[in-house]
């Protein structure tokens, strides 16, 4: 099958002279099932529907999303796959030098609040025609938010949008269901039974087993009633335990309904099979391609969701907890595509998902009754109906690393190792060892604190010392120079410096020397945010730092590269704050000595 038409000679090509959806996006068109575009496009396809992309429009005017005139249902809009405030500013809020979603990596290809402007210019194109939005930027922008940028609480993405509906989560089964129903003739706003969705409406009942969150106007304005919403959201999180939500605004409401439940192995088998090109449109060859499918363009996405509970990743309320898997015959499928393709070198860059060695549900329960409201499935320690087993996954790995044409099989998309040691079989980390690691491997222990590490959803230092451990025999028994590659979070809520200082002595005892660093990013959608803005920990109500200051946060990054001439003053700065001149000299404990080291002199070009 051909690209998705992005012209009128390409609507030809299909033989449509119109299109039921116009899907907007903020990212260039890469047809391939890693991008969310190409994914939604391509199962309204399957099911019949016809779809003009219309990538990376011009928002200036509405003239670009005339291009395929009048949409028969509707216009699909996204910013793309990161929030478009992401993709545009670091931590810092500058402006990021590149976006790799674009094409040769340029700039400046989508608004800001992609989502908003484009749904703006989408009815200005076409006044009553239905308008949906999806996409992560909706997805975790879908009630009421913190929003870092304007350093304040923002509105549903669906009012500021002035969309019809919105779409969270994944959305396949969703988009199928609204597609179905505008097919039929119903009113876009009339659609108010669909899961995965969000709606506006000026009657709210009290079907469903509603829960009411408080009033936006309380929300955006008390940090209390703040956390205590978002509490109300985490518990709601899930697709079977979690009921229809309801949040007033005054004279309307905002409804979201449950979650869409996980797909069965046949749907996502379905959804990976379709014909995507798997590259980027024809039209971007001249800019050089888009750099963000290079990384993917030979990786396997195994599974969907994630238990592991991380307080500063969104996944809770994007993919869910509950773990939704391909078959081993999809990925075999799709691994013998890499094979034929010319530019595959035989490597294949990563099997996995949001956490690699998740690839069955964690325990029993979660595949009947969903994931508990109100306990986590690893911190802050295992629960003891944890269901941990490696075998299917060990069970793939083997079948891929057999296929003709394939030399290496990699595992990139993170080990969960505190669910690895739980395994009383040692054959995971030993193959892991022997054939998935290509001399470092990354793992993420976040911080050294106890109290950060809380806060995260992280499990404590020890365990990944214990990790480490074994990981180094591991090695040795195999005599393999293999290295671990652990990434640290400066500035996140729980920290202050004395938790920074403990960290920059772990960093200092365990021999790592961080040439990045990571900078927490308060991002919508995530606990972490919340504990950022409210100051609060919603899971119990309690106090909990939060570092806001820039030269509070510029202090806890430099801890982390004590030993970096660069950060000299900062450290000293912060360890004379933090009571810990103890750690200035030329001990062995110590991070940085009583003066600033001299700058290296450049030798001259033709000096010895």
């Amino acid at each position: 099958m051909p690209f998705l038409p992005m012209s009128d000679a390409e609507l030809s090509a299909w033989g449509w002279d119109c299109v039921d959806f116009v899907f907007v996006s903020g990212d260039a068109y890469v047809d391939h099932p890693a991008f969310g575009s190409a994914v939604i496009s391509r199962v309204l396809v399957n099911a019949g529907y016809r779809v003009g992309i219309l990538a990376q429009p011009d928002w200036r005017s509405p003239a670009d999303f005339r291009q395929f005139g009048r949409p028969h249902l509707g216009f699909l809009i996204s910013s793309g796959c990161m929030d478009s405030m992401v993709s545009h500013y670091t931590t810092a809020k500058k402006p990021r030098s590149s976006d790799a979603y674009s094409p040769g990596g340029r700039r400046g290809c989508r608004p800001d609040r992609a989502a908003i402007v484009y749904a703006q210019r989408a009815r200005e194109a076409y006044k009553n025609t239905p308008i949906i939005v999806g996409g992560i930027e909706a997805s975790l922008r879908r009630l009421a938010h913190y929003d870092y940028w304007d350093d304040r609480v923002r509105r549903s993405l669906l009012l500021d949008a002035k969309a019809d509906l919105l779409v969270y989560g994944m959305g396949e089964s969703s988009i199928l269901e609204i597609a179905a129903a505008l097919q039929q003739g119903m009113a876009a706003d009339a659609i108010t039974h669909v899961r995965g969705t969000v709606f506006r409406s000026s009657a709210p009942d009290n079907h469903f087993s509603p829960r009411w969150l408080p009033r936006f106007s309380e929300t955006a304005a008390d940090k209390q009633a703040y956390a205590e919403g978002f509490r109300v959201q985490i518990e709601n999180a899930d697709a079977q335990q979690g009921n229809r939500l309801i949040e007033d605004y005054g004279d309307f409401a905002v409804i979201q309904n449950p979650p869409a439940l996980p797909l069965s192995q046949d749907q996502m088998d379905a959804i990976y099979g379709l014909p995507y090109m798997r590259r980027w449109h024809p039209s971007y060859e001249g800019a050089g391609g888009i750099p963000a499918l290079e990384e993917v363009r030979f990786s396997l996405t195994s599974h969907r969701g994630c238990f592991g509970g991380c307080s500063f990743c969104a996944l809770n309320f994007h993919q869910g907890r509950v773990i939704q898997s391909r078959s081993h015959e999809s990925l075999l499928a799709e691994a013998h595509l890499f094979t034929e393709d010319p530019a595959f070198k035989g490597y294949i860059h990563d099997v996995g998902g949001p956490t690699a060695n998740f690839r069955v549900p964690a325990c029993r329960k979660q595949r009947k009754q969903g994931a508990c409201r109100r306990r986590q499935c690893l911190t802050p320690k295992p629960c003891r109906h944890l269901d941990v087993d490696h075998t299917d996954y060990l069970t793939l790995l083997r079948k891929l690393r057999r296929l003709s044409g394939v030399k290496k099989v990699f595992i990139r998309s993170g080990i969960r190792f505190d669910y690895l040691l739980q395994d009383a079989d040692q054959s995971f980390i030993e193959e892991l060892c022997e054939h998935h690691v290509s001399g470092q491997l990354k793992v993420a222990p976040e911080h050294a604190a106890p109290q950060v590490l809380a806060c995260m959803g992280k499990p404590p230092r020890h365990v990944y010392e214990r990790f480490a451990g074994r990981f180094g025999a591991t090695n040795a028994r195999l005599k393999k120079r293999q290295y671990l590659v652990p990434y640290f979070m400066s500035g996140h809520p729980g920290a202050g410096l004395s938790e920074a200082i403990e960290l920059a002595l772990f960093i200092k005892q365990t021999g790592q020397v961080p040439e990045q660093v990571q900078d927490f990013y308060p991002t919508p959608g995530t606990l972490s945010t919340c504990m950022y803005y409210t100051g609060i920990d919603p899971r119990d109500m309690t106090p909990v730092l939060t570092a806001k200051r820039p030269r509070d946060k510029a202090m806890q990054r430099a801890l982390m590269q004590y030993s970096h001439p660069k950060n000299y003053e900062l450290v000293r700065e912060a360890l004379t704050l933090g009571g810990r001149e103890d750690l200035i000299g030329r001990g062995p404990q110590c991070l940085i000595p009583p003066t600033p080291p001299r700058p290296r002199r450049r030798k001259h070009r033709g000096s010895s």
